[in-house]
């Protein structure tokens, strides 16, 4: 009866497993092999090193001692020699180490001496012209011409070199104003601003609550949660995360500050988005240049709510904020622009 012996490429799978068990098996036979030799080798270092030792003391145990001696007194004689024998080998590691640092001594004594010379070697030249104009006047000669040494002109512009003393003050100076400027932003950011918004779910619910003007988007969602749950009940296992806040039809991440958009003065699509009070006489169309007083009041919407009507409008004007976006013309419908 024929025996099924598997697909060809699990026999060759077996085949490669096996090779590579045998591969393994001779590099592991190897290693052994090579820590088994450098054993031996480290062993045989210091066998003889220790025999090198033993070798002296016996020697000058057999060449000192004649005639019969007591078991006590060949131990007391052969520990005598191998303590003068260990003292002989200190002693000539400490004269390597004494010449050494002899050596050295003499190296930097010469390193000094040569750096004085190059120090004084301007002292010299002067002798050397001394010595020289007196030798020319003593023979009559013409006196050598000295070479004219130029000094430094007071009225060029050196603001322009390194000065340590100019660029430590300018440094406390620059030190001075980022302290003085972040003071001021932090006072600017801790004001207190009255934020109007519309709880927003088809019809609009309008709320107010205080804010810093430092404070976040997210902070701002926090304190609205607070006030809307009492409320209204499809809030209750909402978390501020699951929360939109929409203003001037932009939508307004939440890692975002109320002092950034008063900062850089910064305008949506249908009002400006640093202004949180409300005027409900907002025109149609409006010049984004020109600085108006008017707003409308910003939107907190459920997620879920918006992701079932975001093709409805007002949802489907929403659009995420950019600050890179500038707009020219404020608008609040979609119509085509006016001439």
């Amino acid at each position: 009866m024929a025996e099924y012996k598997g697909a060809s490429s699990e026999s060759g799978r077996a085949e490669y497993l096996k090779k590579k068990r045998e591969h393994a098996k001779e590099a592991l036979e190897k290693e052994k092999e090579r820590i088994v030799q450098e054993n031996k080798t480290r062993l045989g270092i210091m066998n003889n090193k220790f025999a090198s030792h033993i070798d002296v003391v016996e020697q000058q145990l057999k060449s000192t001692t004649v005639g019969l001696v007591t078991l006590g007194e060949m131990k007391a004689k052969q520990d005598l020699l191998a303590e003068q024998h260990s003292k002989k080998l200190a002693g000539a590691v400490d004269g390597k180490e004494a010449e050494r640092r002899r050596e050295k001594k003499q190296s930097d004594a010469k390193a000094k001496k040569r750096l004085a010379k190059q120090v004084l070697s301007f002292g010299g030249d002067d002798e050397d012209e001394e010595e020289g104009d007196g030798n020319s006047s003593s023979d009559e000669a013409p006196p050598p011409s000295k070479k004219k040494k130029f000094g430094k002109d007071p009225s060029v512009d050196t603001s322009f070199l390194p000065d340590r003393e100019r660029e430590e003050v300018e440094r406390r100076e620059r030190e001075q104003l980022q302290a003085q400027w972040k003071a001021q932003q932090d006072k600017l950011k801790s004001e207190e601003i009255v934020i109007t918004y519309s709880y927003w779910d088809g019809t609009g619910h309008r709320k107010v609550v205080r804010m810093k003007k430092g404070n976040s988007v997210h902070d701002f969602l926090n304190a609205c949660m607070r006030d809307l749950r009492g409320q209204f009940t499809e809030l209750r296992g909402v978390s501020t995360e699951n929360l939109m806040y929409i203003k001037e039809d932009l939508i307004i991440p939440q890692h975002y500050t109320f002092y950034d958009f008063i900062v850089t003065k910064a305008r949506g699509k249908s009002g400006p988005l640093f202004s949180f009070d409300v005027h409900d006489d907002v025109r149609m169309t409006n010049d984004a240049n020109a600085e108006k007083d008017e707003s409308h009041a910003g939107k907190v919407v459920c997620r879920s709510w918006y992701e079932r009507n975001k093709h409805i409008f007002p949802c489907s004007r929403w659009e995420p904020y950019d600050p890179a976006k500038k707009w020219e013309m404020y608008t609040i419908s979609d119509g085509p622009k006016p001439k």
